[in-house]
This record gives C-alpha cells, structure tokens and sequence, in this order.
C-alpha cells in the first residue's frame, strides 16, 4: 500500500474581498497541515471570487489576484495546494488553477470546457483552453507552464477537471488517466439547486470507478456575491468508492474533510482495465515535475461528517430552509446590514419571508453557537452576549402590519402570532388616512370620485404603494435590509404592485413558486427542520385563502381567484419557461394533467398566463435580486431574458382560442 492523506475545503468567500479571501484560504491550509494533508483542493477561482462578473476585465483585478497567489504561496511549505484566479495570456483571459507545492508554483492549468448556460456566463469573461495544449505564463521576471498540464509531484501524478469540465460528455478525466494519473483535482463554484447534490456524488463516484482514480471534489460556500447560494458539501472518492464527505449550508468560514487513500489500490484499477490501447496510454498533456516527500500516514476509516437530515431521503423543505437561510445570513453581514424589516401582511409570503429570517438565526446559532453568531454579527450594536437566539431574533427582525379599511382581523391576529412565535418586534402601522388622501388628492385633481367600478386596479395598487414609505423608513431609520415578499409564481405574472408590495432590496423567496410555498410552510407548521422542531402558529396563515386584501371584504377576493389556482399556474410556467413549449402545446399538456377544469376553462387560463407573462417583462426586470433555487427561475439578469416588448403570443393565443378539441 502507499497511501497519502488528501483534503478537500470549502470557503465562504466574496468577489474581489482579498483580505478576508485570503485569510480563510491560509486558515484552511493551516488547518489542513495540522491534520497532516499532503494535497489540499480549494475552489475555483477561490483567490479574486467566482462572481467578480466584468469586474474580472479590469487589469488591477488580476493584477491583484497574483500578489495575492505570491503572498499565499510561501505558507504551502510541506504541502500541495491548488488555489484558483484569472490569469491573463496573450491578450486572453482563462480560469485557472495553480499547483503549488512546497512553497513553489508549479504551474497553472486552464480550464477548458467553460460554463455558459443558466446563470453561469464564463464566455463572456474568459477563453478556454484548447486540449493537448500548453504555453508558459509570464508573471514579472519568472515563467510559468500554463495549459493543459499534468503533475508529477514525488512520484504522485495529479491532474485536474475544472468544475464544468467534469460535467460535459467528454470529461477531460478520460485524457488524463491516459497518463497515470492518480488524483483528480475538481476545484468547483456549483451553484445550488434542489436535489443537485446527488448529481454530484454521482460525478465524483463515476469519475473515480471510471478513471481508476482517487477525486477530490471542493466547492464554493455561502452567498457569495448576492444572489447565488453555494452549499459546500466536499466529496472524496477513490476507485468508486466514496471515502469522505462533508456537510452543506455551514455557517462557518471554511471547512476541510479529508481522507487517506491507497494509490497502490488505484494504479492497479487502472492496470486491470481493459481496452486501453498503446496510443491511447500516451498522455496528450504536458507533465510538470517536481520533488515532494510524502509522509507515512495509518489507514483510516470512510468519514461521514453528513447531518442528520442528509442522512435519510432527499428532503426538498430541509433543503429549501437551509439555503435561504445561510443566503439571508451572507447578504447580512456582507452587506453591513443590521438586521431586516418585513411588512407582514398575515399572509403566506410574508409570513415564509419573516419565519426564515427567525430561522437563519436559529440555524447559525446551532452551528456556531450564540457566541460565535454574535462574533460573526459584531459590526451590530446592541448584541449583548446574556441574549438568547430568541432575543437576537427580536433585534434583527422588525414586522409590520399595515392595515387599512380591507384589512381583516384574521390577517392581523395570525400577523401577531406569527411574530410573537418567532420572537420578532411586531409593530402595527395604520395606513388607510394615507390611502383616503392619495384617493382624496387625485379625485379633486380630476373632477370625479374614483370607484370600485371603474377604478379597481388603481384603487388596489394605491394601498399597496402607501405602504412603502414607512417600512422604507423603519429600514432607514435602523440601517436594516427591507425585504420584499414577492414569489416566483407573482413575478411570471406580474401579480405585485411596483413600488408597494414589491419594494425592498432583496426578495428572498423570488426564486420559489407560490404552490410549494404554502406546501412549505404546511410542512413548517407541524414538523420543521431537524433539530428545530414546527412553528405552530403558522396554522394561522395556513388555514387562510391567499389573498392581497386589497378590494373591500363584500368582494371576498382571493389570489387564486384573479389569477388561477397556483398549482396549475406553476405547471403552466414550467412547460413555457422550462419545456419551452408554445400556447398551445402548454394547452394541450394542462387538458392531460388537469381534465377536471374543462378544455375551454384551461384555454382561458393559459392564455391569461402568457398575456400577463408578457405584459410584465418589464416588472421582472425591476424586481430585487432574489435567491436562485432551482433551475427554473425568472430571473431575467441571470436566468432568464425575455424581451420587455414583445408580439405578446397574440397569434398563438387567437390560434388556441380557435382550435377544437379534435386538434389536440
């Protein structure tokens, strides 16, 4: 046997923030070397940030990028470490990945394959690297071999797939084992979407059954730029078997899990493995060599380091909880922010808005402890070391209920009890004089009085939009973030008032539909997340119809009543935006998943759907930046772009209109 001990870390680090990136990389080392690793991954362009977006054009970032590459290399002394940045050659940006070892840069190595769907936009900043290829780096007086490159370090080969390049068909793994390799590096910035993270346990375990090696997988932690949550999870696994992993949604800065294994017991999977021709055994990258002294290492056992809650069936709500919640916690205190303020309405949105902020801190309580969440949030003042989590909550979270003439006494009680269930500062606000003189104002401006008759959207959208200035103030006032409680299934119909409803910095349930939503918060009222327990006061909002409250009580209105039941809204906006599908093929799907409304019910509704889609382009583009979750979002900065001006689907929507049920 000769075994080494390999480590894989993740960190929780911020575009272009080199100090504190900087500190948790040499904090990750140092706990790395204390734990005896011989081979430490770090993420993908862990150094300058993986979202310095066209930031990463300016030279000073790269410039600055390799100072900070030449300070971290002295403290690998005894080690292998790969740290990620943008380096600049031949007048062509790339996404590299730098060994060093022993206190030495070794060389770099592009990455090839660069990921351009969804929210990741690589090709816009940098070029890949053609394979088989390689070129020498000049950096001030020294030369560096750039490219694709392969490392013989003390007898111990090591190549890399760079995050993307281990996800297309044609893995660079496949190039690499022809050369011997024993580990492949993946240092990784995965973006975290639901049930993603089986996907890749897969990647890594095939990569290390397929190529008869051991594969360290790291990843980015935490939010790092704003509206993109990573979840860590770093996975080793050598010749298919998985020999550590480690947990996600930490609220901690960095984290290592490591493993020993046996690159004896891998050499011989690759001698074993059939099929391999003399041309195909000639490895088409350039080899690097360099002297490096592993130590003697004991066997250890497979460490789990996994949750409870990841420990049995893929949960959606865990999943759905811990990410919000450690996305809030970032935006907090990266943004200096002292706390948050919700207008919370009694209804599901706000409600899910105001329970996962008591809960990001209930969370990171658990994690770090009530001393550690306080050290993490020490830029605010008033934290006092005697509080429990319940009275931090009290001091980060500000609710308030505005109420005007339409509001009811259901909404306000379920309102308070929410509040209080938590631990927030509830405040009542009282708006309807401000709606009665904004109403006042504008019927003497034009001559009439304005009725539910003729005026009902604007009479609507005036309570919700004199409800913004003061949790705008109370935000102020506070240096507090506002948040905004619209959801997905809102934003794909534009069913939210600009300036009312909408107003805020962040929206941090936007990247989730409205039918999962109050399904979410049904799971929070009677089991919650493990280790915390339900919110039972949610019952509350749960027995409730959604509705805005905005039409007079005799009206009875109800969001599904002005728009569509929202789990066939949700089907409709996941056959358009995901499917790709047209009006009419959207039609003829609903009438298989939804035969109990009608063929001629179902044509209205879809095409009520897209109508409001594209009359509401334009609100999508205003909206806060909210979280990504899954692959299925709105997002027309980072997802999904769709022309403010468009045709409207007019003809596909006649044609839909027109069709018989004998055209399906």
């Amino acid at each position: 046997m000769k075994l080494i001990k390999v480590g894989a870390a993740v960190l929780n680090q911020t575009p272009m923030d080199w100090d504190g990136n900087t500190s948790r990389i040499l904090s990750a080392i140092d706990q790395a070397r204390q734990r005896s690793v011989s081979v430490l991954c770090l993420p993908e362009l862990c150094i300058s940030g993986y979202g310095c977006e066209d930031a990463f054009f300016s030279p000073g970032l790269r410039t600055t990028a390799w100072q900070v590459l030449e300070e971290i290399v002295p403290h690998t002394a005894g080690m292998i470490v790969s740290l990620g940045l943008p380096v600049f050659h031949q007048n062509a940006l790339f996404n590299a990945a730098c060994l060093v070892a022993d206190g030495r840069i070794l060389g770099l190595v592009a990455k090839q394959f660069l990921a351009g769907s969804g929210l990741h936009y690589e090709p816009r900043w940098f070029t890949p690297w053609p394979a088989g290829r390689a070129a020498e780096l000049v950096a001030g007086p020294s030369r560096y071999p750039l490219g694709d490159l392969t490392f013989d370090c003390g007898g111990i080969k090591i190549g890399f797939e760079i995050c993307e390049d281990g996800w297309v068909a044609q893995r660079r793994g496949a190039d690499l084992v022809s050369g011997g390799i024993d580990l492949i590096l993946n240092p990784s910035a995965s973006h975290f979407a639901f049930g993603k993270q089986e996907v890749r346990r897969r990647l890594v375990l095939e990569g290390s059954r397929a190529f008869c090696v051991t594969y360290l997988y790291s990843n980015l932690l935490g939010n790092e730029a704003g509206r993109v949550i990573y979840d860590g999870g770093p996975l080793i696994a050598s010749a298919g078997r998985l020999v550590a992993c480690g947990p996600r949604f930490s609220f901690q800065d960095h984290l290592l899990t490591e493993a020993v294994v046996d690159v004896d017991l891998t050499r011989n999977s690759q001698a074993q493995a059939s099929g391999r021709s003399a041309a195909e055994q000639t490895a088409r990258s350039r080899c690097v060599e360099a002297d490096f002294h592993f130590p003697s290492v004991a066997p250890q056992p497979v460490k789990n380091h996994l949750a409870s809650w990841e420990q049995g069936p893929f949960l959606k709500e865990e999943e759905f909880t811990r990410a919000i919640a450690l996305g809030l916690f970032d935006y907090l205190r990266k943004s200096q922010s002292n706390g948050f303020v919700v207008s919370l309405s009694g209804g599901a949105d706000s409600s899910a808005t105001a329970c996962l902020v008591a809960l990001m801190a209930q969370l990171a309580s658990d994690e770090l402890g009530l001393d550690g969440l306080k050290k993490k949030l020490a830029y605010i003042d008033g934290l006092k070391p005697q509080q429990t989590t319940h009275q931090v909550v009290h001091q980060l979270l500000t609710c308030a209920y505005q109420s005007t003439q339409n509001s009811s006494s259901t909404t306000l009680n379920a309102a308070r009890q929410v509040a209080e269930a938590i631990g927030a500062r509830f405040l009542l606000l009282d708006v309807d004089g401000l709606v009665t003189d904004y109403i006042r104002l504008i019927a003497g401006a034009i001559g009439r009085e304005l009725t539910w008759e003729q005026d009902d959207v604007a009479l609507q959208n005036i309570q919700a939009r004199a409800r913004a200035p003061g949790v705008w103030l109370l935000a102020n006032l506070w240096g507090a973030l506002l948040l905004t409680t619209s959801n997905r299934s809102e934003a794909a119909v534009g069913y939210a008032t600009m300036d009312g409803d909408t107003c805020g910095g962040l929206a941090p349930i936007g990247g989730i539909d409205k039918d999962y939503l109050r399904r979410w918060l049904r799971w929070l009222e009677t089991d919650g997340p493990s280790g915390l327990g339900p919110i039972p006061a949610l019952a509350a909002v749960n027995q409730q119809a959604p509705t805005a409250e905005l039409r007079p009580p005799s009206r009875q209105q109800t969001d599904e009543g002005d728009l569509m039941p929202y789990d066939l809204l949700n089907s409709i906006e996941q056959a358009f935006i995901r499917d790709r599908m047209s009006p009419t093929e959207v039609l003829q799907l609903m009438a298989v998943h939804y035969p109990q409304y009608g063929r001629e019910q179902l044509a209205l509704w879809v095409a009520r759907f897209f109508s409001l889609w594209c009359r509401n382009q334009w609100k999508r583009e205003r909206y806060a930046p909210s979280f990504h979750v899954d692959d299925e979002s709105l997002d027309p900065k980072t997802w999904c772009r769709f022309p403010i001006l468009s045709g409207g689907f007019r003809r596909e929507i006649d044609q839909m209109k027109t069709s018989s049920p004998g055209d399906r």
